[in-house]
């Protein structure tokens, strides 16, 4: 920035002065040429706005879709953990409630249940 600024104000110390003489279109030609550089810069920062913009609407319309996929998630965790407290208020009754063989035929039943169904979903 600082060079920038020091061009300019040389430009507009010796703006018009030529070895050996003064040119009479300078002036002119090096403010045209000032001007069509900053309307460069300025088209090249409307598209870098606009790409920015365009990308902050993207990750806002990602953060939307992560946190009522999160939101899902969470009460979907809460009716498990219902219905896993559910399930082990039940085996706790059976396990105070049965004899020894016929809990260990349930608990068996149950882990085979599992192994057939883990495969089957593999």
């Amino acid at each position: 920035m600082n060079s920038r600024r020091e061009r300019n104000a040389r430009t507009a110390l010796f703006d018009g002065i030529e070895e050996g003489g003064i040119r009479a279109s300078s002036s002119y030609s090096s403010r045209e040429i000032d001007e069509q550089e900053n309307d460069r810069e300025i088209d090249g920062l409307q598209d870098r706005v606009s790409l920015l913009k365009r990308l902050s609407g993207d990750v806002h319309e990602e953060v939307e879709a992560h946190n009522s996929m999160l939101d899902r998630m969470g009460n979907d965790m809460d009716a498990s953990r219902g219905v896993l407290s559910g399930t082990m208020d039940k085996f706790k009754m059976v396990f105070e409630t049965k004899s020894s063989r016929n809990m260990f035929t349930l608990v068996a039943s149950f882990v085979v249940i599992f192994l057939i169904i883990y495969y089957l979903t593999r």
